[in-house]
């Protein structure tokens, strides 16, 4: 199954053509990767980034069979424009689109060479002095989160456990070591999908993780002028 991945959910635009394959093991193959840098400027880079993916993978976007798309959690506007973008991709050429939590396929990409000899943590930075984190076992499977809050207070729930860390700049706030990917990657947003994609089954809704309220809010009523 060619499956294309996007994920907007950090300051990385990132789009990628994946092969699932069946049967047991690493089943993940990336095909064509684009990944680009601006906080600013998801909507403008997506698209392109999905153009050069699947030219780099050699095929044709009414090529892929299914999207997998990061669901955060994030920023509303990043989150906005990946979703509304692989949901738009989908309808257009009449394939599934899945949702997955982006520190789920930071913690695949993780676990994809081989099991942890340990706990492992997620953090990926959510401005305003905190982060985004989750926590999984050994072979990847989320144990608590996500949640956003500040490093100090993470770091208290997981004094002892002894967890490797895993993506970007804040991770080094844990003291831990870091492993890579240091944001979602597409092999990793497959592999998280893996097991709908497999079994064949209709996606949900996709609902993105805020774990925010929007700072931005709809004007209030006009105050009256008394004349």
């Amino acid at each position: 199954m060619l499956v294309l991945a996007l994920d907007t959910a950090t300051p990385a635009v990132t789009a990628g053509i994946v092969r699932l394959t069946d049967g047991p093991g690493a089943r993940v193959t990336e095909l064509g990767v684009r990944v680009a840098h601006d906080a600013r400027k998801h909507g403008e880079l997506l698209m392109p980034g999905v153009q050069g993916a699947c030219a780099d993978a050699g095929i044709r976007l009414r090529d892929v069979e299914a999207i997998v798309v990061g669901a955060g959690p994030g920023p509303f506007t990043g989150l906005r424009v990946g979703m509304v973008t692989a949901a738009s991709l989908g309808d257009a050429l009449d394939v599934p689109v899945h949702g997955v939590c982006s520190l789920d396929a930071i913690a695949q990409a993780v676990v994809l060479p081989g099991k942890l000899t340990g706990n492992l943590l997620v953090a990926t930075d959510a401005r305003r002095r905190e982060v985004y984190w989750a926590a999984y076992e050994a072979e990847g499977a989320r144990l608590t989160g996500p949640t956003v809050e500040g490093p100090d207070s993470v770091a208290e729930r997981l004094d002892g456990l002894h967890l490797v860390a895993a993506a970007g700049r804040m991770a080094d706030r844990f003291e831990l070591p870091v492993r890579e990917p240091a944001g979602p990657v597409p092999a990793g947003l497959v592999a998280a999908a893996a097991p709908a994609l497999d079994a064949g089954r209709d996606p949900g809704p996709l609902e993105p993780l805020y774990l925010r309220r929007p700072d931005a809010v709809p004007p209030g009523e006009r105050k009256k002028v008394h004349t």
